[in-house]
C-alpha cells in the first residue's frame, strides 16, 4: 500500500552519527536530491521573498529567512512567533511534498516515527552570516523533533547543552547532511558559526517543525 509520500532515493550507505541521546547527524542523507530541493527553494522565494528580519531588540539578523507550510516563523519588534501569513499578510507557500517526505524519512532514521511537519523555516546564509546560540521553543509542544537540512556551502553547526552557558560542540556540516534532534535533546541550545566563502554563493538550511 502506498503512503502518498513522494518516492525518495535509497539511503543505504549514509553514515548515522549520534551526537548525544536524542540528537543524530545523518551524513549525506539529502545529497542526491540537493539540486531538486534548491529548485523548490527558488520557487518558494518567488512567492515569499527572503527577508533579513529584525529581532525584538531591533537588530537585523544576518541570516535571511522565508517559510513554507501552514505556519511560518517570524521575528519583529513584537517578538518571536509562528504566523499563518508572511509579514505582508499573504499566506505562506505550500510546503512541497518532497520536503515533507524527506523530513519524515530523516526523522524515522533518527528514531522519531510519524513526523509530519506543518512548518518549514528556510534560512539563507551568505558568507559571514551566522546564527547565535538559541533554543527552538516557540512551538506549541515539544513532542515532535526538529529536522534540519543543510544545502550549499559547508558550515560549522554549534551543538550546545540545556543552558546557554554550556560549551557547544563544533559539528562540521556539508551539503546534504541532516541533523535531527528531539526527546531529551529537544531544547538544547544550537547555532551556526559564520559561514565561509566557497564554491557556491550561499548556504540554505531547511528547518522542519511541528509548530501547532
Amino acid at each position: 500500500m502506498k503512503s502518498g509520500r513522494p518516492s525518495l532515493p535509497e539511503r543505504e550507505g549514509n553514515a548515522r552519527e549520534l551526537i548525544e541521546p536524542g540528537a543524530v547527524l545523518l551524513r549525506g542523507f539529502a545529497q542526491r536530491e540537493a539540486a531538486t530541493l534548491m529548485a523548490e527553494i527558488a520557487g518558494i522565494a518567488i512567492a515569499a521573498p527572503f527577508r533579513n528580519m529584525v529581532t525584538p531588540g531591533g537588530f537585523p539578523m544576518s541570516v535571511a529567512m522565508t517559510n513554507c507550510g501552514h505556519f511560518g516563523w517570524i521575528t519583529d519588534r513584537s517578538g518571536y512567533r509562528y504566523s499563518s501569513a508572511d509579514p505582508d499578510g499573504r499566506p505562506w507557500p505550500a510546503m512541497p511534498a518532497r520536503f515533507r517526505g524527506l523530513a519524515a524519512c530523516a526523522a524515522a532514521a533518527a528514531g522519531f516515527a510519524d513526523f509530519d511537519p506543518d512548518s518549514c523555516l528556510i534560512n539563507r546564509y551568505i558568507p559571514g552570516a551566522r546564527m547565535s546560540l538559541h533554543q527552538d521553543k516557540d512551538e506549541a509542544d515539544f513532542a515532535a523533533p526538529i529536522v534540519s537540512v543543510s544545502l550549499g556551502l559547508p558550515a560549522t553547526f554549534l551543538w550546545g547543552g540545556a543552558k546557554r552557558s554550556d560549551r557547544p560542540r563544533r559539528v562540521p556540516l556539508e551539503s546534504g547532511d541532516i541533523v535531527v534532534w528531539g526527546g531529551p535533546a529537544r531544547l538544547n541550545f544550537h547555532g551556526v558559526e559564520p559561514v565561509a566563502n566557497g564554491d557556491v554563493a550561499c548556504r540554505y538550511n531547511l528547518t522542519l517543525r511541528k509548530a501547532k
